[in-house]
């Protein structure tokens, strides 16, 4: 959104948020798999990096491509799958939250199965990245955005479509 002075505005979230027709929800979930995919690559290949290259041990080299997955994937995600023009730091905080608990569960986890039992990190890591894809958007798509999906200028372009294509359909 923008003033007329063009300076932009932050939308506030709605109190009744749009409601998603089926076509969106399934639209919403191929885009959080394409961007989490891309997030995944980027993940995959700085572990890789970090693991062959730099011979880090597991849990270091799973934390930083982590973080790094996690800033890419937040950013695309916000703005093109949930269409939300939710304050950034209180989504990122939100987000941060769900990596408090996911983050050292799996390099627990990961740690464990690799250098405790001998498993194989890449089978180690795409599982986890695949619990993390699950899980997460389960949490961004009902707490961190719930209350703000589209809302920024491309979500609220797309409500208006919908409503007017409604309209034209009822007359």
């Amino acid at each position: 959104m923008k003033k007329a002075d063009g300076k932009n505005l932050t939308a506030a979230a709605p109190e009744n948020p749009p409601r998603l027709t089926k076509k969106q929800n399934i639209l919403q979930a191929v885009k959080f798999a394409l961007f989490s995919a891309s997030a995944g690559i980027i993940q995959f290949l700085s572990f890789t990096l970090l693991n062959e290259v730099l011979k880090l041990p597991y849990w270091p080299g799973y934390l930083t491509a982590l973080i790094l997955s996690v800033l890419w994937n937040f950013t695309f995600n916000r703005k093109y799958t949930f269409k939300s023009a939710n304050n950034v730091p209180i989504a990122m905080l939100k987000v941060a939250c769900y990596y408090l608990v996911f983050t050292p569960l799996s390099t627990w986890w990961g740690d464990a199965l690799v250098d405790g039992l001998g498993w194989n990190e890449y089978l180690v890591l795409v599982g986890t990245m695949l619990i993390n894809f699950v899980t997460e958007f389960l949490y961004d798509r009902f707490f961190v955005f719930r209350k703000s999906i589209n809302t920024n200028e491309l979500g609220q372009k797309e409500q208006k479509k919908l409503e007017e294509a409604a309209h034209q359909a009822r007359k």
